[in-house]
């Protein structure tokens, strides 16, 4: 049953602008996945793949990003946007204030200007990478 949960956020889908990527993918995935474009892979290998550890997560890289590290100046160049859940207050109609969580659009700069601390505190969860397709065949 656990593993289930953890496919949820394993996908990849794409419209004629962008490419969408699920978050639990590791670098591993990534790279023997057939479903994502070859230019994209290549990147991954090129680039992110000796940078990192095999067993991390698209999840895990995009949380602990900082402005300074090579994966945030290739996403940045890659003109990535994360979709993230995060945890927001909501007034009820009968004026009950109600946590629950809301999906956003996320900028790379915004994220990385965040700290952990922050990231933790509005109890974000990191969905999906949405990359430019046009920024990604001009790599």
């Amino acid at each position: 049953m656990q593993k289930q949960v953890f496919e949820d956020y394993k996908y990849v889908m794409q419209d004629t602008y962008q490419l969408y990527i699920g978050a639990k993918y590791t670098m591993d995935e990534m790279i023997e996945n057939e479903e994502l474009p070859v230019k994209f892979r290549l990147i991954v290998e090129r680039y992110l793949y000796e940078e990192l550890n095999k067993d991390t997560s698209l999840e895990s890289i995009l949380y602990y990003l900082e402005k300074k590290a090579v994966p945030y100046k290739i996403l940045k160049q890659l003109k990535v946007k994360i979709r993230a859940s995060v945890l927001v207050d909501k007034k009820s109609l009968t004026g009950k204030v109600k946590t629950q969580y809301e999906t956003q659009t996320i900028m790379l700069d915004q994220l990385a200007e965040m700290t952990t601390q922050e990231k933790e505190s509005k109890g974000m969860v990191i969905q999906e990478l949405m990359v430019n397709k046009l920024a990604m065949m001009t790599f």
